[in-house]
């Protein structure tokens, strides 16, 4: 759309073949799906990418004969990026013959099985050097057009929660379902311009609010539940992630007031910490020593949050002892929790973008708590 810049490919490439020489590679075989777009903009469910100091070379198969050629085009990396469209053994031999003269070739560890490595050894005919996230360090770090399309999928997720809110305010006098307004949420989504939903929304009420990555069921909404909606929309291919926590007919109170109190707390001490500079683990620390403080430590399950872009969870991860630093440009969540059986749980959640001198948050729904 005409109010988003670009997506800078070129410069990917670039920093690519900069992280290749940091790590005395001479070439990359790229097999992850969503690295492959990074790099090359292709969407294809099949693709590999050979990248050089001469070459880059996508292969695909005659499934996206048309689509590659079009999206690589859109890239604005026509004529950086040759693209080899055949069968597996076509694919195989284009790739083999752009790595050729490369003596130290990566394959992405995290992304091939032992069997796929031993034989991209044998075709190879000589040892591949073991590689882990060296795309995914650069995706770490977002470019203008990625923060723009991460801002609009976060307010598309604002606004639909907004449009389908009142259901779940009168929640109280009807028998709507976790799993109705699960599907309203989605619905809503899609119809402000979301391709897809960022991942299964969760919508999470009474008991089941104890349970942080509950799958929404049948269990009717009733007065006074508890009510965690965690939920994100994807704007082509980049994904947003926010989570509130709500109370049917009115506020919490007793134990539920107590929790709620307790993360509100620790979440905005986590925002105010997302800052270029500190590390991910300090993030983490801050919302954990806050919650351990109130006796509720081992109710905190999960880590404090992670980064988000086109997968829903990449690095960096803010988790207790995790020591990336994070920078301009990097988006992280924010999103501390407590779960207590019997009583309910409670999560808020925001994205947040590292900017030279702290951060944005990108979702910026309310935190009221009443439905």
């Amino acid at each position: 759309m005409a109010d988003l810049r670009p997506l800078d490919f070129d410069r990917r490439l670039d920093r690519l073949r900069l992280a290749l020489v940091a790590n005395e590679l001479d070439g990359l075989l790229v097999t992850n799906l969503t690295n492959v777009r990074y790099l090359t903009g292709f969407t294809g469910s099949a693709g590999i990418v050979a990248v050089t100091e001469a070459d880059v070379v996508l292969t695909t198969d005659g499934r996206y004969r048309t689509q590659a050629g079009e999206q690589v085009d859109a890239a604005g990396i026509g004529g950086r990026v040759a693209i080899e469209i055949g069968g597996a053994e076509e694919q195989r031999t284009a790739l083999l013959e752009r790595l050729a003269g490369a003596a130290r070739v990566g394959l992405e560890a995290e992304d091939v099985t032992w069997a796929q490595a031993v034989a991209w050894q044998e075709r190879l005919g000589r040892d591949a050097v073991r590689s882990a996230g060296i795309v995914e360090a650069l995706r770490e770090v977002k470019d203008g057009g990625e923060i723009d399309r991460m801002r609009r999928a976060a307010s598309i997720a604002d606004d639909a929660l907004a449009e389908v809110l009142p259901m779940l305010a009168a929640a109280a006098t009807s028998t709507l379902e976790e799993q109705e307004f699960a599907l309203a949420l989605d619905s809503a989504m899609r119809r402000r311009g979301a391709e897809s939903v960022a991942f299964e929304t969760i919508v999470a009420s009474g008991e089941n609010s104890a349970k942080p990555h509950h799958h929404p069921s049948a269990r009717r909404i009733e007065n006074g539940d508890p009510v965690v909606v965690d939920f994100g929309a994807t704007f082509e291919g980049y994904r947003s992630d926010m989570t509130r926590t709500f109370v049917v007919g009115g506020l919490p109170t007793g134990k539920l007031k107590e929790i709620f109190d307790l993360v509100a707390t620790s979440q905005s001490a986590g925002v105010a910490a997302v800052q270029p500079g500190v590390t991910t683990g300090s993030v983490d620390a801050v919302c954990r020593d806050i919650i351990a403080a109130a006796g509720m430590a081992e109710r905190f399950e999960h880590s404090t949050g992670h980064g988000v872009g086109l997968d829903i969870h990449e690095a960096p991860w803010v988790a207790a002892k995790a020591t990336a630093i994070l920078e301009p440009g990097a988006v992280v969540t924010v999103e501390p929790g407590v779960y207590v059986a019997g009583v309910g749980g409670v999560r808020i959640e925001d994205t947040l973008v590292v900017t030279d001198d702290g951060a944005e948050p990108l979702t910026r729904f309310t935190k009221e708590v009443v439905a």
